[in-house]
């Protein structure tokens, strides 16, 4: 049926849809362009270590401990004689592992509660709402040294922690999205065709699941900083593995003779988050559906 004149479709669906056209936007968002980069000269050398760093991580080299940057070792070795450059590489694996598995817990719990609340109502809305509440009344990173001082320190177990901790964030986001859409026409027709409750909140989620999206990376910077500093607690991954937090906090007894130590590991968190910051921003002006960038191009 086509509309009469002067009047618009209820929905204009966006040019080559709108997730190919968010991530062509993203594409030509010049801090999404630089964060990209910037991610990637941290995250590929991590996934490849194996194949480019110099050195074993954890091979000693007697009477070579910390040398300054320079000749055989590039950026100098640590107090064992192991060369810094290739416990760098590979400590990112510690801070990735846990930044994407801890998000992913976060996410998947956080969301199915979130929507499965807000749809159903009444007093299980009630009951999981004010358990949010709680949860997020305490920092995420008290949680996370509450959990790993249980259950022990590891890379799986500050991972398991801070998905806890983030949770109630994803959880909200959720709630107020399904509540947005749980009276849209789709929904409607969806109970009416005998939908169960799982498949009418499969239709609803892509409706919300912009926000998440953005919320998730914002997310995953936090876990890579948490698990640094976890690290450089102790609580984190554990010697001899290599981890930025645990070099940092080890690398502080020897600033005075050897501060390149703690310069190296911090610059490549440095750099990752920085990465990671551009691109959430960039991410969320691209789907925010009020951004100039958006209205631009719509």
């Amino acid at each position: 049926m086509t509309p009469e004149p002067g009047v618009k479709a209820a929905v204009t669906p966006m040019r080559g849809g709108y997730w190919r056209q968010s991530l062509r936007q993203l594409r030509r968002h010049r801090q999404g362009q630089i964060g990209a980069v910037l991610v990637l000269l941290i995250v590929i050398p991590t996934i490849i270590a194996p194949w480019i760093a110099p050195y074993d991580p954890l091979a000693q080299h007697a009477g070579s401990e910390l040398l300054p940057p320079g000749g055989q070792f590039l950026l100098g070795t640590d107090e064992f004689g192991r060369d810094l450059l290739s416990r760098v590489i590979y400590g990112g694996r510690a801070s990735l592992v846990v930044g994407l598995f801890a998000v992913s817990i976060a996410l998947v719990a956080g969301v199915l509660l979130g929507m499965f609340a807000a749809y159903r109502g009444g007093v299980i809305d009630t009951v999981l709402s004010r358990s949010f509440d709680v949860l997020q009344a305490f920092p995420g990173v008290l949680i996370a040294i509450s959990i790993v001082a249980l259950r022990g320190p590891g890379v799986e177990n500050v991972a398991l922690a801070l998905g806890i901790g983030f949770a109630p964030v994803f959880a909200r986001l959720a709630r107020a999205g399904t509540l947005s859409a749980r009276n849209a026409d789709f929904v409607e027709a969806a109970i009416s065709m005998g939908a169960g409750t799982g498949r009418v909140l499969r239709h609803m989620f892509p409706n919300i699941f912009a926000p998440i999206l953005a919320q998730a990376g914002m997310l995953v910077a936090a876990a890579i900083l948490a698990e640094a500093g976890l690290s450089f607690l102790g609580l984190g991954s554990q010697p001899p593995d290599p981890s930025w937090g645990q070099m940092l906090s080890v690398a502080q007894g020897y600033l005075r003779v050897a501060p390149w130590y703690a310069v190296f590991p911090g610059l490549a968190l440095t750099i990752l988050l920085i990465g990671m910051t551009f691109l959430v921003d960039a991410l969320r002006d691209v789907l925010d559906p009020k951004s100039e960038l958006r209205r631009s191009v719509t």
